[in-house]
């Protein structure tokens, strides 16, 4: 299978992909530093750097002009995001449409959108007028919010992803059991990654009403763009998983990547703060390729 990649960032969700035997005929995203990223990855990938809007004529060329079987990719997520006060509106919600509407020129037999869970709450406007958009194309629509836990991810994170197919039907059940099939034993931080040589580490929260210390004898929460250290004056909250401060420590960024389950050799471009970010941004590639593997199968 053949595939166009918009939006890809750093590449997780292309490398999910890629393990799952799709070949990517063309990437493209916005952010120079994560395109950077992509490229030390790939030397020979094709990736235009820059806006949609900047290479639409370049993409719908590539896909006209080669047998292109999928468009996917990961439209921004951050107005249609928990951590924080969100409206489902903005720039970055937006680009959702920006993305089916270029998918839907090219009019491959399958798209696959990922997204945060949440956007099936903050963002349902858009997610009904996407759905109806790609339906008026002819495509059935199969939406899932799947759990990285449950495809070998050691993380709680959450993520939603919409599947379309040219001429199929809505709410695939087929397509489901196939990613169902996929499901792996769930595993601990300390079991995905024993050379750890922490039993706790701190993961910076988005509120200080949640927990913030955690065991590596369970699975991750989601790992965001933040990493900070612990700050001098924390308050430990009730379900923090010790009291005692100093057995904990924040992760680094290689084994936040690493809890991402990117392979040690990725490479991550920029600095502290945007190589934690792209981490955060991206999609699990173990949790793409069950995605991709099911598509395969299908």
């Amino acid at each position: 299978m053949q595939a166009i990649s918009l939006y890809s960032g750093a590449g997780g969700l292309d490398l999910g992909f890629e393990q799952a035997g799709i070949e990517i005929i063309m990437a493209n995203d916005s952010w120079s530093v994560a395109t950077d990223t992509y490229l030390i990855n790939r030397q020979d990938a094709k990736m235009l750097a820059g806006t949609i809007s900047t290479h639409v004529h370049d993409i719908m060329n590539v896909g006209r002009e080669n047998d292109v079987d999928m468009v996917f990719g990961g439209p921004p997520c951050q107005d249609f995001s928990s951590a924080g006060w969100r409206t489902g509106e903005g720039e970055r919600a937006n680009q959702t449409k920006n993305f089916v509407d270029l998918a839907l020129k090219i009019l491959p037999e399958w798209i696959v959108m990922e997204n945060v869970n949440t956007i099936m709450s903050i963002g349902k406007r858009h997610v009904e007028m996407t759905i109806a958009q790609i339906k008026k194309a002819g495509y059935g629509i199969t939406t899932q919010v799947l759990v990285a836990v449950d495809f070998g991810v050691p993380q709680f994170r959450k993520r939603f992803f919409l599947i379309a197919r040219m001429k199929g039907n809505d709410d695939d059940q087929e397509i489901k059991l196939l990613i169902n099939n996929e499901k792996r034993k769930r595993k601990t931080v300390r079991e995905y990654n024993p050379s750890l040589d922490t039993k706790y580490y701190y993961r910076h929260p988005w509120s200080f009403e949640r927990r913030a210390i955690f065991s590596v004898d369970e699975p991750s929460p989601t790992i965001r763009g933040v990493n900070r250290p612990i700050p001098p004056n924390y308050k430990i909250h009730h379900n923090d998983a010790t009291s005692d401060l100093k057995q904990v420590r924040p992760l680094t960024t290689d084994e936040r990547a690493i809890l991402q389950t990117f392979p040690k050799e990725y490479r991550f471009v920029g600095n502290k703060t945007q190589r934690e970010q792209q981490i955060g941004n991206s999609v699990p590639p173990m949790m793409a390729q069950a995605v991709a593997n099911a598509i395969r199968e299908y």
